[in-house]
């Protein structure tokens, strides 16, 4: 693989603008039309739009802008370079670890490819809830059919690894329909290393597609860069300050003087930088409803090898929980099959000692399944709410109160089942009290004793909305219909902390679908030419 082209390094031959990090030092004072906060799902389609639209535009990112190059397949590598706090960042009470991505490209660099539209359900809870009747799924349908076609998203056509392929079969055997997931690769190799960077560019992420576009056409990219707050003065926004992430020693900050801002550095991230702003928030919206899809985890050892690392890490899913019971009634959960790699799994599994080697004796035997709780749409499941630590970092306080952890309850049953049914030897919760049990029988009696507590029953995340919620009134959210910040009208937020709920749904495509309609009006808005994302 190390003969295949970089992209990356290609182009910064060739003179594309990057500076901060090891590209050169910042400057102290830079002028464009739009400056974007990040450089993932959101940031990448805005850029992309808005220099086809002819405007000057500056990207800042926090994280290092690597490469396939830099790409080798190693968790001990990729965790602490791409993700947030070493993909080891966590909720307040740290009850809840949070998997997000910090490099150029964000959490597209980093995913795992699975593509879903925004589930009309979904979209119909914004409209009558939170006053979006432009949120419909056909008025979105032609954003997200572009975004399809500029991302290759499409259905996978390799077979399913075995640790996807036993969910399927144990939920066929009770009667559970299972689906396809799409992927937003082209010529995927079928490695399953996607989570730490995909070494052949098969995926379209951020990182290879819409960056690299605006980047080749006039875009500027600060790496290494912190944004830490916007000047504010009569409704506007004056400034950005930003400095270099590493702290060093003597750096001075850099300002960015722009005609529009755009924030797009994810939940938690947007929210914090308005926060450290002390951006106006006249109905205490700001930060609040940050939700998680909180997962909970199962895991069962077979006769046979699943080897779970192999191939494509996501590829099936099922629904039937999420339909069971009304949007707005108990919460109801997605079921996928992650991929399995040691460290990720060594580090979230519970025990220590002689039962925790026990478990990784078995691991190429392994199969685990995840279930993501749609959260949000009930009146006990407001999400959690982001704040600012004393250096002004961003945690969030996320309760896991008694709501979300009776869909944790039904969650791991019903993945036990499956997996019993898939023929399991033993299957093991991911839970601090749980043993291995040997049947379906033994099992749900054990887990129905289980205590539903966080920091017992293990909770994890890689999906993070809201903070910055859309809406059609500023009473019930941060950020307008056409992404503009209610009371900073030269600022925008086109990111997944729009989001007024969970999706139900991996994130991707949605923020994809719905930043690429904002970006083609905010050009329209900036007087750029017509511009669309494919």
């Amino acid at each position: 693989m190390s003969r295949l082209p970089d992209p990356i390094r290609d182009g910064l031959a060739r003179g594309w603008r990057v500076a901060g990090g090891a590209h050169g030092l910042l400057p102290e004072r830079v002028t464009c039309d739009v400056a974007i906060v990040g450089s993932g799902a959101g940031a990448g389609i805005t850029a992309e739009i808005l220099t086809k639209a002819g405007l000057e535009v500056l990207l800042i990112e926090e994280g290092p802008l690597r490469s396939s190059s830099d790409f080798n397949q190693l968790e001990s590598e990729a965790y602490p370079t791409l993700y947030q706090e070493s993909a080891a960042r966590k909720t307040r009470d740290k009850a809840i670890t949070i998997l997000q991505g910090r490099c150029v490209g964000g959490s597209t660099t980093v995913n795992w490819t699975s593509s879903f539209r925004t589930p009309a359900a979904t979209l119909d809870f914004w409209q009558s809830r939170f006053q979006l009747p432009e949120f419909g799924s056909d008025a979105l349908a032609p954003y997200f059919e572009q975004a399809q076609r500029r991302l290759s998203i499409g259905p996978w056509q390799m077979p399913p690894n075995e640790n996807n392929d036993l969910l399927r079969r144990g939920a066929a055997r009770l009667g559970i329909a299972t689906s396809s997931i799409q992927r937003n690769v082209k010529g995927c190799w079928n490695l399953g290393s996607c989570g730490m960077g995909c070494p052949t560019n098969a995926k379209q992420s951020m990182l290879v597609t819409t960056i690299p576009w605006a980047l080749e056409h006039g875009a500027r990219l600060l790496v290494e860069t912190r944004a830490e707050r916007f000047e504010l003065a009569n409704g506007r926004v004056t400034a950005l300050v930003c400095a270099p992430a590493s702290d060093r020693a003597g750096a001075k900050p850099t300002r960015i003087l722009a005609r529009h801002y755009v924030l797009a550095g994810g939940a938690i991230n947007s929210p914090a930088v308005l926060l450290r702003s002390q951006a106006p928030d006249p109905h205490g919206r700001l930060g609040k409803r940050t939700f998680l899809h909180p997962v909970v985890l199962s895991a069962a050892h077979y006769d046979s090898q699943v080897r779970g690392w192999q191939g494509a890490p996501q590829s099936l899913y099922s629904d039937h929980f999420l339909e069971t019971q009304p949007i707005d009634g108990p919460i109801g959960y997605k079921l996928e099959a992650p991929p399995v790699h040691p460290v990720i799994f060594a580090s979230t599994v519970t025990g220590h000692g002689p039962s925790h080697a026990a478990l990784l004796r078995q691991f190429p035997n392994t199969h685990v399944l995840i279930a993501l709780m749609r959260d949000g749409f009930h009146e006990q499941s407001p999400g959690g709410s982001v704040q600012l630590r004393g250096d002004g970092s961003p945690e969030l306080d996320y309760p896991l109160n008694d709501f979300v952890m009776d869909g944790a309850r039904r969650a791991l049953l019903s993945m036990m089942e499956i997996q019993f049914a898939a023929g399991a030897r033993r299957v093991m919760p991911v839970h601090e009290l749980a043993q291995p049990y040997g049947s379906w029988d033994e099992g749900r009696r054990a887990l129905a004793a289980l205590p539903m507590q966080p920091l017992l029953a293990k909770v994890v995340s890689a999906h993070v909305m809201g903070g910055c919620g859309v809406a059609g009134e500023p009473r019930l959210g941060v950020i307008r219909p056409d992404g503009v910040h209610w009371q900073l009208d030269n600022l925008s937020v086109h990111d997944g902390s729009l989001f007024p709920t969970s999706v139900g749904a991996n994130p991707q495509l949605s923020i994809y679908g719905i930043v690429n309609r904002l970006a083609q009006a905010l050009a329209r808005r900036l007087g750029g030419g017509e511009a669309i994302l494919a």
